[in-house]
């Protein structure tokens, strides 16, 4: 028994002579770093820029009075409501400041002609009330309804966008690139539909929009072209991962993980890290000899 643990302590104290310790496979892995999409497609979402128009003017400037003022008038149309402003060129004309920047929001839950009707009793400028009366309820022009569900329907399908573009981003960093390359497609038709439902109050005429001796029309704004291109974008990421499931399954994989070589079977011609210290006394040549006589 004595002999046992004496043997016992001798091979705890002292190691194979001349064995290097191999510490490769005790080393952690080489940390993730996941490669995610730089797009969001909820980012427009709050942007007034879906359609634009501007135009500089010498134009009257309040009610019941002849006094009129050089200016530049900005339309901005956005997903849930308009932005109206009135700058003077220059700023201080009729010994006050001119510069106006003003919103009518018509999402629901809300009232655009109350917003209206309030800014008519604050006495707002000339140019600000007579663009926003067109797009009142009650206006001739009738695109009030058109715009505010085209703005609704854009808004809900952006949403939908944002929410898969965030579950693509988890099942990428996992990663599962198959699911991930088929949210991200997914992504991409819904920022598509938004901008489809955007564009569909495009076969509605428009009243003639003229502020003083200039007429005011509207384009699509740097919103809705970015929503567009991020809406193609995630198709040709999505179609992209998927491609390279199928065909190099490995080069994707080493992609997002940003990985090298597993270290648990290195490649030919690489070494593992191996940590010697000869002064340690794990590493001296044992001269101990053991026997045991049965």
């Amino acid at each position: 028994g004595s002999l046992w643990e004496a043997g016992s302590r001798a091979l705890s104290e002292h190691a194979v002579p001349n064995k290097p310790l191999n510490l490769a496979l005790c080393l952690p892995p080489t940390p993730t770093r996941p490669t995610r999409p730089l797009l969001q497609p909820s980012a427009a979402h709050f942007s007034a820029e879906w359609s634009v128009g501007s135009v500089s003017t010498k134009t009257s400037y309040k009610a019941f009075s002849v006094e009129r003022v050089r200016a530049h008038v900005g339309l901005h149309v956005g997903l849930e409501g308009v932005n109206i402003t009135l700058t003077g060129n220059p700023v201080q004309q009729l010994n006050e400041t001119i510069d106006y920047n003003e919103q009518f929001i018509w999402r629901f839950g809300q009232n655009y002609a109350g917003a209206y009707a309030e800014a008519l009793e604050r006495g707002l400028p000339n140019p600000v009330l007579y663009l926003a009366e067109k797009f009142t309820p009650s206006s001739p022009c009738g695109v009030y309804r058109q715009y505010r569900l085209a703005g609704h329907y854009a808004s809900a399908t952006l949403w939908v966008a944002f929410c898969f573009w965030l579950l693509s981003n988890m099942l990428l960093s996992m990663p599962v690139p198959h699911y991930g390359g088929l949210t991200l497609l997914i992504t991409g038709a819904f920022a598509l539909f938004s901008v489809f439902a955007f564009a569909s109050i495009s076969s509605v005429p428009l009243c003639q929009l003229r502020v003083g001796s200039s007429e005011l029309t509207t384009h699509y704004g740097a919103a809705f072209w970015i929503t567009l291109a991020t809406g193609v974008l995630c198709l040709l990421l999505g179609a992209a991962v998927l491609s390279l499931h199928y065909a190099r399954p490995s080069a994707l994989r080493l992609f997002l993980e940003g990985s090298v070589n597993d270290l648990e079977s290195p490649t030919k011609g690489s070494s593992p890290l191996i940590l010697s210290n000869p002064l340690h006394k794990q590493f001296k040549t044992s001269d101990l000899t053991i026997s045991t006589n049965l």
